[in-house]
């Protein structure tokens, strides 16, 4: 069986006799070097046999073409990129947000040229799906975390557009990764937590604007939603037009069983991504066995919750895989 049928069959909820396995961790010393990026990417799904691609993007690359100044230098110390400076730092600010026109946005023009040299790379071997934020994640990224702030404003019909001028931007740049030959999108949600935002907060400025996007990517046919981070708004999500769904099993609720259940979905995740950095190999023989186990083999595509960190042993990876064959047997 290929790969590509190997998702299409987790997707469709047919019986699995080999459960597809991947998993991602970012590439921060070459990510904003697309022949780079592709490169290395391309080289860890070789390396580990890995039955499908997520796009490792610059985590700030949605931002960039909106004037912002970014500072990378932390990111080869094992930090994290930060935006020092931006136009949008009152809420008045947000009518510089314009849609993008994605030919024009030169950020946006190195991923589409990262996605391509990674394509001719694969060649039609696996499914790669192409990293876009939700619109209310580039919008807190661009405001420097003053989201929320602007969010309790008397008026907010500022926020609302740019919203909309984002997530246009955003479907826009869905649509032509997967007329490139992207399976689907990754779309990374990471303002649905209850912990950044009320559920009425994300009704009204996230789900609108997130469904936009996935307007932008319908003809993909592995668009997968992940939702970051814990306490989950699951409610809102749950129905979201994709083909898989992907949060923090075991790390926060809803529990895998339960989270499939509830949307109908083939789920993505089952294992801890830092018992992998840390080289937990009980737990992750656990996970394993309870992920396989509670779903029989249906609707399930192993990997962490999110993307791994730094450093990670390569002997954990094949640890995992070989578990992953093991618990297959008790199923067949």
């Amino acid at each position: 069986m290929s790969k590509i049928e190997k998702i299409r069959t987790a997707i469709s909820g047919q019986q699995q006799t080999s459960i597809p396995f991947s998993f991602w961790s970012h590439l921060p010393e070459v990510d904003r070097n697309p022949v780079e990026v592709a490169q290395a990417t391309y080289d860890m799904y070789k390396t580990f046999d890995l039955d499908f691609i997520k796009t490792m993007n610059n985590g700030m690359y949605a931002v960039e073409d909106y004037g912002t100044e970014i500072d990378f230098s932390e990111v080869a110390k094992g930090g994290v990129a930060k935006v020092i400076s931006t136009p949008v730092n009152k809420i008045e600010d947000w009518t510089s947000v314009a849609e993008l026109a994605v030919a024009n946005a030169p950020a946006l023009q190195r991923e589409l040229r990262h996605l391509e040299h990674l394509l001719k790379l694969v060649d039609g071997e696996a499914p790669v799906i192409f990293t876009v934020f939700s619109p209310l994640t580039t919008a807190d990224k661009l405001s420097q975390g003053r989201l929320a702030e602007h969010l309790l404003a008397e008026d907010t019909a500022l926020v609302h557009q740019a919203l909309a001028n984002i997530a246009a931007t955003t479907a826009e740049l869905a649509r032509q990764a997967i007329e490139m030959g992207a399976a689907g999108v990754y779309f990374a949600t990471q303002m649905s937590s209850y912990d950044k935002l009320t559920a009425e907060q994300y009704r009204d400025y996230g789900v609108p604007y997130d469904l936009q996007v996935l307007t932008g990517a319908e003809a993909g046919w592995f668009n997968a939603i992940h939702a970051h981070g814990e306490n989950i708004m699951f409610d809102l999500l749950k129905g979201y037009p994709v083909h898989v769904f992907n949060w923090h099993i075991w790390e926060t609720l809803p529990e895998l069983k339960e989270g499939m259940d509830y949307t109908g979905k083939c789920v993505m995740g089952g294992i801890a991504r830092m018992d992998i950095t840390h080289n937990r190999l009980n737990e992750l023989r656990s996970q394993i066995y309870r992920s396989v186990m509670m779903t029989q083999g249906q609707r399930l595509i192993l990997t962490p919750g999110c993307g791994i960190r730094h450093p990670y042993e390569e002997t954990t990876i094949q640890f995992i895989q070989k578990v992953i064959k093991e618990t297959e047997a008790f199923i067949k």
